[in-house]
């Protein structure tokens, strides 16, 4: 028996989200652990000034759907079931420490891109999630190697 039960992944939908979810998909074959994949979807805050109203449903609508064919599409590949992935709207890391908190995740895994410079001062959703998680959080290097 592993050292990790349950382990949750967080991840956007780039075409590295494939990357951390195999890293994430081998620690849970090692631990026999349960594998659970979340993408957090921000909320728009788009204004355009106080006389031009918009409604920006249809677009969030879009945007949900997207997100949901191309999770389908990365847990299919992981051999994550249906019940073990979630769309979810929110700030990424408050999020994610309550989906950890809530279901007694003992792993968080994300994808870092290791920025620099300006990026780096402002922090990162990796950052966020690192600090304040309940438990052990990897984060795997994914862009540039």
């Amino acid at each position: 028996m592993g050292i990790y039960k349950h382990i949750l992944v967080a991840i956007d939908l780039s075409d590295e989200a494939t990357v951390v979810l195999e890293k994430a998909k081998e620690i849970a074959s090692f631990n026999n652990a349960k594998l659970t994949i979340v993408h957090v979807i921000e909320p728009l805050n788009i204004a355009y000034g106080s006389d031009i109203p918009l409604n920006a449903t249809s677009f969030e609508k879009e945007i949900t759907e997207h997100a949901v064919q191309r999770l389908s599409f990365l847990s299919e590949k992981m051999q994550v079931s249906d019940e073990e992935k979630h769309v979810i709207y929110g700030k990424p890391e408050k999020e994610v420490h309550r989906i950890a908190k809530n279901n007694e995740i003992d792993l968080i895994v994300v994808g870092s891109h290791g920025r620099h410079g300006l990026a780096l001062i402002l922090g990162s959703t990796s950052t966020s999630i690192l600090h304040g998680a309940c438990c052990d959080v990897l984060a795997v290097r994914v862009g540039k190697k």
